[in-house]
């Protein structure tokens, strides 16, 4: 993790329309003032299961995952985020402590907002404060709907919808480089890494998608898309 400096204030943003819109200049100074703008390389943990939230962090590049970790220290990833989205909100408000870890993908920049500041605006801003709290809905609502998805399905069905996850939601396009492992693709599919590699080539074979190294192409979208619905 090291420190940046990359924007110059709060009110220049390309990101304030998504949650800070609704400030004026002197909630924006205060915003502004307690941020800090911080990058991690791929592979690091953001936040950690258990650690004591004082921050409020949103996704300003890169792509992280969202996970817990078992009794037996095996990992389950709830999600994957993206730019422009807030990382830290399902747990700001819940406690004291995450009960969720957060790992960078690939190179990853936030902003990073010491939550006493994001506390204080919430006391005298209605408006940001509901807006604060339809995100948290929306990221609760997504994080239930995919995982009750993937509980209705079996294992090419699991992993056709994380492929269409990856492709429509995260990259938006059909041709993207896997941001995770077989393995991790198995944590979040609740399934082997074996039967994951598997079904990856069976699909493969099918001639619904392409493979080279990391690199997915689905060239039949609406096969896999029946897969997913019916698998």
């Amino acid at each position: 993790m090291k420190r940046t400096h990359e924007i110059e204030s709060c009110s220049g943003c390309i990101y304030r329309k998504l949650l800070f819109d609704k400030l004026d200049e002197a909630e924006h100074k205060i915003i502004d003032g307690a941020r800090t703008e911080l990058a991690f390389e791929k592979g690091e943990v953001l936040r950690k299961e258990g650690q004591k939230i004082n921050s409020f962090m949103y996704l300003r590049k890169g792509l992280v995952k969202i996970y817990r970790t078992d009794k037996y220290g095996k990992d389950h990833i709830l999600g994957i985020s993206r730019p422009g989205e807030f990382i830290s909100l399902l747990s700001i408000f819940s406690g004291s402590t995450y009960n969720y870890s957060v790992a960078a993908l690939e190179e990853t920049h936030v902003c990073d907002i010491r939550l006493p500041a994001i506390k204080n605006v919430i006391k005298t801003n209605p408006a940001f404060s509901l807006n604060l709290l339809n995100r948290i809905s929306k990221i609760s609502e997504d994080i239930i709907n995919i995982q009750f998805e993937l509980n209705q399905k079996q294992v090419r069905g699991r992993v056709a919808f994380v492929l269409l996850l990856l492709a429509d939601r995260v990259f938006m396009k059909q041709e993207f480089k896997m941001p995770i492992t077989r393995r991790e693709v198995g944590e979040m599919i609740t399934m082997t890494t074996e039967n994951t590699i598997r079904t990856l080539s069976e699909f493969r074979k099918d001639g619904i998608i392409e493979i080279s190294g990391k690199t997915i192409r689905i060239i039949d979208y609406q096969r896999l898309v029946n897969v997913a619905k019916n698998g």
